[in-house]
């Protein structure tokens, strides 16, 4: 098997379970954000809600980008 495969199923997989440990962190966050919407502290966890978003989003595009690239390779 290529390294490029190798690649993108590990880059695939860790980022499956960086997203699934810090799911329940971010719920917890959101929720808290929820019910204490005039609190000054809320704006640093609103923050990184915000980044885990943009860094999941990221990761799936880059992701897409992999396995459109590998059965290019594969297959083209």
């Amino acid at each position: 098997m290529d390294l490029l495969l190798w690649v993108t199923i590990g880059f695939i997989i860790i980022g499956f379970v960086v997203l699934a440990s810090m799911k329940k962190d971010m719920e917890s966050k959101v929720a808290f954000i929820k019910l204490n919407m005039e609190e000054e502290g809320n704006s640093s966890k609103a923050r990184s809600v915000v980044w885990w978003i943009w860094s999941t989003t990221a990761w799936g595009i880059v992701s897409l980008f992999l396995v459109v690239w590998c059965v290019h390779h594969y297959f083209g």
